[in-house]
């Protein structure tokens, strides 16, 4: 039995590629603070837009658009042990006071964000007031895209890879 390559080993070759997509990220060098941050990913020209924080437990928050318009909603929530920022895209979550059932139904992806910067360092994905990096990681997202509930009538959206670089910063 052939043994599949870990998380670990997915890696280097994920910062390989973000290292690749540093010339795309040129042009948004300037500094940018990561609640401002936006990022695409090249295969398929999904696109993450942060905005700051909602709450103290919620770091992060972030928007992805797929193609064909389907946009998610992601927060980003720092684990205790071992300390991680952890991100959850979410689509069609109700309003309000939801279930943890309700939640899960919702739910699209789970899992870790790294940060890679110019040099091809990974890193966490840093929290706000900090400088965006190059490069983010959304661990698996790919996989759980193909597999999740996104689809609709026409079919489900190209789902992106888990690579996205630094193409710009809102005013």
């Amino acid at each position: 039995m052939r043994k599949r390559p870990g998380l670990s080993a997915s890696l280097p070759r994920a910062a390989a590629l973000a290292a690749a997509l540093g010339a795309q990220a040129a042009a948004a060098q300037a500094a940018c603070p990561i609640e401002l941050a936006v990022y695409s990913e090249a295969g398929t020209g999904a696109g993450i837009d942060f905005r700051p924080g909602t709450t103290a437990a919620v770091t992060n928050s972030f928007r992805m658009v797929l193609d064909r318009g389907v946009v998610l909603d992601g927060v980003v929530m720092w684990s205790q042990e071992p300390a991680r920022p952890l991100g959850m895209l979410m689509r069609d979550c109700p309003e309000g006071d939801v279930t943890g059932e309700e939640l899960a139904a919702c739910t699209v992806w789970e899992g870790v964000i790294y940060a890679v910067d110019a040099r091809g360092e990974v890193s966490p994905l840093p929290a706000q007031g900090t400088d965006a990096p190059r490069t983010l990681i959304l661990a698996d997202l790919g996989r759980a895209l193909r597999l999740s509930s996104v689809a609709d009538a026409a079919g489900p959206p190209s789902a992106p890879g888990d690579v996205f670089a630094l193409s710009g910063c809102q005013e």
